[in-house]
């Protein structure tokens, strides 16, 4: 399947199938996939928690709002993270930056404020977002990324230290029962002219 299929047929799964789960063969591929997600000046100032444990689920579908179901039913739930320790994060640079990278950092981002330093953080974790969607829907998993989360329990319940949770993604596979599926509910887009433009 070409990748503009794959734009058209992948959804944001409202119910999951809870007796069929992902394979740890494709639970690896999306751990690597993951790893090798681009950030500015490959700054990778994120990390991803795999869970697949019934007990950890149901404590994190307690903190998820109107997500609870999708949680436990789901076969993981990924929860991204962002680095919260701006120190910890410089120290770190020099294991894995090249000197241009660590240049821009320190010419351009290092002058800004706490808030936009850790902005910067969250938008690289953002961006390994749309790459690991896109990986979901090529294996044929289907996916939910989820904001309405209470990231600050999250953090309680993840005991996360120089992270903070972000927004978090329920994978697995679809209930057929699900409403939201394109064959049942068709995709509503703007139209191409309303949103793209060529000059």
């Amino acid at each position: 399947m070409d990748f503009l299929q794959l734009a058209k047929t992948r959804y944001t799964t409202k119910l999951y199938d809870p007796t069929k789960k992902v394979s740890e063969e494709n639970i690896q591929k999306l751990k690597e996939i993951l790893r090798l997600s681009p950030s500015s000046i490959n700054s990778q100032p994120w990390n991803f928690i795999f869970i697949s444990d019934p007990t950890l689920k149901d404590q994190l579908a307690g903190a998820s709002e109107f997500n609870s179901q999708k949680i436990k039913d789901c076969s993981h739930i990924i929860v991204f993270s962002a680095c919260d320790n701006i120190k910890k994060f410089e120290e770190g640079m020099p294991n894995y930056l090249p000197e241009g990278s660590m240049e821009y950092y320190n010419q351009v981002i290092k002058p800004q404020s706490e808030f936009e330093i850790k902005s910067w953080f969250q938008k690289q974790v953002y961006l390994s977002l749309g790459f690991f969607l896109s990986a979901c829907a090529d294996l044929g998993i289907d996916s939910t990324p989820m904001e309405g989360i209470e990231a600050k329990k999250y953090n309680e319940i993840l005991n996360l230290k120089d992270y903070t949770t972000l927004f978090a993604v329920t994978i697995g596979y679809r209930n057929p029962e699900d409403q939201n599926q394109p064959t049942v509910n068709p995709k509503s887009r703007l139209a191409v002219d309303k949103i793209i433009q060529s000059k």
